[in-house]
């Protein structure tokens, strides 16, 4: 058989530790074979040497939109609150369509270099900013179809019933260009009338939702349970994801097997953001400092399911970041005590397959007919892969080469 593509002698995310390598036959932008020693010609072969393949990382949770501001904002002036925010609203009225492409267009670069092969990024609305952001990430959804797939998510980051001009904007998003909507209630006056009003746009516009939700130190009073009631309600079971959710960090048992229970039941998913939760929480303590980071691993063990993602990167959120996905499923696994081999390839399938899942991606997976999507990583299993935040060597978008990555060199004295 004629391929486009041969990759040789690699090794599989499922397969057992002494399963030897195999090669993936790719046609058509498709993976059309998988088998040890395929034969037939390619016009490009590559050899994997034994390393682990994957279909590429799924970011379901990143701001493409106010990525690298971090020089355009005001400084950190106190420890708490944090004020991150009000610091990027303040500089809104300086962003241009084609700077939001700009400053999209780098970060968006570093994750496919990092390995993305699929991403859900919020936008910001409001009357501040207009559609510019929408816009702006918009122009990138076709300039880089060659290597990532990309759906936006709109969201009133400052707020929704109480910021007059926002809804109207909200919808304008939905019609031209969004496909997913989403909210942040903790900065609404009225938080469940804004989450209310966020499934009656995801029913009217027949879309998934995707939530900033429960940001907070204590687990008493939890926007979560709302959520999953009038996903019940609606129908949207498998439709809705809430990201952050901090909260259930600091909850006891009782209260994260409720949650977890009633979570897993009504279908919401959950999206850890690891290096953000970190980095904004536990600002109220002067020691003793909470990591603020939810225990994916608990909760999928309970029947939620969980992705891990970057949120943002370099500006007043998280003021640090390169678009390296595995570097935030290594950081989750490190702060929430995950070390052992079952518990790291839990948190690794939160940036593959279960991440798939969140986003409803029935096509995802290194498998025969699929879409050849492929990643190879210098590493020979996913749980090694996250341990060392392994680097990608290769990747391609439908059977194209996207990435090269040289191996580093030691040059011995």
């Amino acid at each position: 058989m004629d391929f486009d593509l041969i990759l040789r002698e690699v090794r599989l995310p499922e397969a057992k530790p002494d399963a030897p390598p195999v090669d993936v036959g790719v046609a058509g932008g498709r993976i059309a074979a998988i088998a040890r020693d395929l034969p037939g010609t390619a016009r490009e072969e590559a050899e994997g040497g034994g390393r682990l393949v994957c279909s590429g990382f799924v970011e379901t949770h990143i701001h493409l939109d106010k990525s690298c501001i971090l020089a355009r904002c005001a400084c950190e002036a106190s420890r708490h609150p944090h004020r991150a925010m009000e610091r990027v609203s303040d500089v809104k009225h300086t962003f241009a369509v084609e700077d939001v492409t700009e400053r999209a267009s780098r970060t968006l670069e570093n994750c496919i270099l990092h390995g993305a092969t699929r991403m859900r990024t919020h936008v910001e609305v409001d009357p501040r900013v207009g559609l510019r952001g929408l816009e702006g990430v918009k122009a990138l959804v076709e300039r880089y179809a060659w290597a990532i797939d990309l759906e936006i998510c709109v969201m009133p980051q400052e707020g929704l019933t109480n910021n007059p001009g926002t809804d109207e904007l909200m919808v304008a998003a939905l019609r031209n260009g969004a496909t997913v909507v989403g909210a942040a209630p903790n900065y609404d006056t009225d938080r469940a009338a804004q989450i209310r009003r966020v499934f009656e746009m995801a029913r009217e516009f027949d879309v998934d939702i995707d939530m900033h939700l429960d940001s907070g130190v204590s687990a008493d009073d939890l926007d979560t349970l709302l959520v999953c009631d009038l996903t019940e309600q609606y129908g949207w079971g498998g439709r809705v994801a809430v990201g952050h959710v901090t909260k259930l960090a600091a909850a006891a048992p009782p209260r994260l097997e409720e949650a977890a229970r009633r979570m897993a039941g009504a279908g919401v998913a959950l999206t850890v953001l690891t290096a953000t939760d970190l980095y904004l929480g536990g600002r109220h303590m002067d020691r003793d400092v909470p990591r603020n980071v939810v225990d994916a691993n608990a909760l999928a063990e309970r029947g939620v399911l969980c992705s891990v993602a970057s949120n943002n990167i370099l500006n007043p959120f998280t003021p640090f970041g390169d678009g390296q996905l595995l570097r935030q499923a290594n950081m989750q696994a490190i702060v929430t005590h995950r070390g052992s081999d079952p518990e790291v390839r839990a948190v690794w399938d939160m940036t593959t397959k279960d991440a798939a899942r969140l986003m409803r991606l029935p096509d995802y997976g290194v498998a025969v007919g699929n879409p050849a999507d492929l990643v190879v990583l210098d590493a020979e299993t996913p749980e090694m892969a996250l341990r060392t935040v392994a680097p990608v060597l290769m990747a391609y978008k439908r059977g194209k080469r996207t990435v090269t990555r040289q191996r580093a060199v030691l040059h011995r004295g």
